[in-house]
């Protein structure tokens, strides 16, 4: 009996903690009700008026524009691909003309394994290619990295087309 509650408080923890591994709430920045300026100097309309477009919004579609490109990895590795260094090679090229963009590398991975396992291999991918980009000539103080492991696909499938979408390393810009 002893050992059946005890099992019963231990599941109970780990479905708590499970159930609490929701992502923190986005911050908001207060709106001052002017136009604010975008990454590249222009002026831009508030967030409540004109594009519509959040601030990070308007910075992914700067990077976007400007042709930053994702690189993908293959299933549980971290090394930088071949397609993955010609994108890379055209980022780096992007970062030498603006030198007061800084980027902000995000490691992505597949719903499988744990979320441990998870975590640690986008931290692993991020830092990869930040250190490419660095062996590229990118100043590494103008390189951020962190980890989404699985919990945040851009497919929502559960077969190897989705899984290959989600195993990314995607870039955002900051100034």
């Amino acid at each position: 009996m002893r050992r059946l509650l005890y099992l019963l408080l231990v599941a109970a923890f780990v479905s708590l903690v499970v159930g609490c591994r929701a992502s923190a709430p986005p911050v908001e920045r207060e709106s001052t009700g002017q136009g604010a300026e975008d990454i590249t100097g222009r002026a831009t309309p508030d967030e409540t008026g004109g594009s519509g477009l959040s601030e990070q919004e308007a910075l992914i579609q700067y990077l976007e524009n400007l042709g930053f490109r994702k690189v993908y990895f293959d299933t549980d590795k971290w090394n930088i691909r071949d397609d993955a260094r010609e994108a890379l090679k055209k980022n780096a090229e992007i970062m030498g003309t603006d030198p007061d963009l800084t980027l902000t590398i995000e490691g992505h991975c597949d719903e499988r394994n744990t979320v441990e396992y998870n975590l640690a291999l986008g931290e692993r991918r991020a830092n990869s290619v930040r250190d490419y980009l660095i062996r590229l000539g990118v100043d590494g103080a103008r390189l951020k990295t962190i980890s989404y492991g699985e919990e945040r696909p851009v497919s929502m499938g559960h077969d190897e087309t989705a899984w290959q979408q989600n195993r990314r390393a995607e870039f955002k810009a900051s100034k």
